[in-house]
């Protein structure tokens, strides 16, 4: 209990102190160190010091999940992963926070320069797809759950409304997850392309799990509807946020962007770390029948997306035709034990036929454990189909990726954290990103040429500001 009580002591100190998720946030996109490690290193600086200078306070208010590391378990340092052709963005370095002793075996590597090229395309696929995809629509975790109503309700709707009264008092109550101002998690991962399928061939993963692309995260959250999440896999990083106005983003090879549409969840999150945000995304929902999940019978709980957000989440020639997303709910003991959402893309390209892309992710939730009585799932896999086709016959390909995570710890009201841990990279690209920009390379490439074309006849007429003058200037946004 002491070192525990060490551990979390040194945690509200540096918080205050404004070690936070982004306390240094330079023109590089990169962050010179990760919050976690500068507290866990010292925590373990101070391990044998308690009889010295320095006494560590308990802190009896914080909840956490996992024990600490041994102090024997060294963590590795990791580089800002390099983008596909082989430059880096940014030249900053982060000594190993939670995640560095999981890449370690990655970056020790040293492949061949083809194995080394697929891996590249590989682990952009994997990261860009799985690494922080944003739940389908806006809510705010402040909002209240709508009153269980029966008179001159659909049967689906008040159906749904009781299935999430009862998600809420299984997950702890409404009462205690009010409560919560903040939150903390971190924990390990693994992910691999494990199925490539044409028309005429399929192609597998032969090594399976061997292959995968380990790594971990480290997630914050803070009301209202703010999140900062950082994920490092295979030698990589990416990193995302929100403020509550915007949500941002940076990848190796994409820079630091905003995204498109509306300020959404993390979808992270709803896997069984926020079941507050969980019960408001579904507050919309229908019920529209039971299935068998693993042997439990469960509620099934279907959300749509309207047609302003998936406007609004459109760019050019890339259109998000619907978005759909299922909870699935244990109806013996209510919680969420599958969730699974599907988007479909439709892109047409200059003068050719239409491609459509459906992406479907199917996250399975398990052991479920209280941290400060909210009940938290700590581990957990998901299975990712990308499905390509078109007018043109024989043209289909289906690419299947896979997920698992573990939950190592978690943490409640963590003291100090303020928005200022929030606040977007300053370099931000000025307009943003659409969903479609992650698609596999050759249709991306597509992509990116019609929404130049697009753009280009988007041109701005402004005056000149010159005194005396009255010229006009064409500026073409490309």
């Amino acid at each position: 209990m002491e070192k525990k009580q060490g551990f979390f002591s040194a945690l509200k100190e540096e918080v205050v102190r404004g070690l936070s998720p982004s306390r240094s946030r330079p023109n590089s996109p990169a962050r010179a160190r990760s919050s976690m490690a500068s507290l866990l290193r010292r925590k373990k600086n101070n391990h044998n010091n308690y009889g010295g200078a320095y006494v560590a306070q308990p802190e009896p208010l914080i909840a956490r999940s996992g024990s600490l590391r041994p102090v024997g378990e060294a963590l590795a340092p990791l580089m800002e992963g390099p983008d596909p052709d082989g430059g880096e963005v940014g030249d900053s370095k982060r000594l190993g926070s939670g995640l560095g002793q999981w890449v370690k075996g990655q970056l020790s590597r040293t492949p061949s320069v083809a194995s080394m090229s697929y891996k590249r395309s590989d682990l952009r696929l994997l990261l860009g797809v799985m690494g922080a995809p944003l739940a389908p629509v806006h809510v705010s975790s402040t909002d209240p759950l709508p009153h269980l109503s029966i008179k001159d309700t659909p049967i689906e709707t008040s159906s749904a409304q009781y299935i999430l009264q009862q998600y809420t008092a299984a997950s702890g109550g409404q009462k205690l997850q009010n409560s919560i101002r903040n939150a903390y998690a971190m924990g390990k991962l693994k992910m691999v392309a494990c199925e490539y399928e044409t028309a005429i061939r399929t192609v597998k993963n032969r090594n399976g799990s061997r292959g995968a692309e380990s790594g971990g995260f480290v997630l914050w959250q803070m009301n209202p509807d703010m999140w900062y999440v950082e994920l490092a896999v295979g030698g990589s990083k990416v990193h995302a946020g929100c403020n509550g106005k915007l949500v941002w983003r940076h990848t190796p090879w994409l820079g630091a962007h905003t995204a498109k549409g509306p300020v959404r969840p993390l979808r992270r999150a709803l896997q069984g770390l926020d079941p507050r945000t969980t019960a408001s995304m579904f507050a919309d929902a229908r019920c529209i029948g039971e299935k068998k999940i693993n042997g439990e019978d469960c509620f099934i709980l279907k959300l749509c997306t309207d047609p302003q957000t998936l406007k609004a989440r459109s760019e050019g020639p890339a259109e998000i035709i619907r978005h759909v997303l299922f909870g699935y709910f244990s109806q013996k003991t209510g919680l969420l034990v599958q969730m699974e959402d599907s988007h479909l893309t439709r892109i047409q390209s200059n003068g050719g036929d239409a491609v459509y892309w459906e992406t479907t992710i199917n996250s399975y939730l398990n052991d479920y454990r209280p941290v400060e009585g909210i009940m938290i799932a700590h581990s957990g896999h998901s299975v990712v189909t990308l499905f390509r086709f078109g007018e043109v016959a024989m043209s289909h390909t289906k690419t299947k990726m896979e997920e698992a995570w573990t939950i190592e710890e978690v943490a409640f009201n963590i003291p100090g954290l303020s928005i200022d841990c929030f606040i977007p990279p300053g370099d931000l690209r000025s307009g943003s990103i659409s969903e479609t920009c992650e698609l596999p390379q050759d249709e991306r490439g597509k992509s990116a040429i019609a929404l130049a074309a697009h753009r280009a006849k988007v041109a701005t007429l402004e005056k000149a500001q010159h005194s005396g003058a009255d010229s006009m200037i064409w500026r073409v946004d490309v």
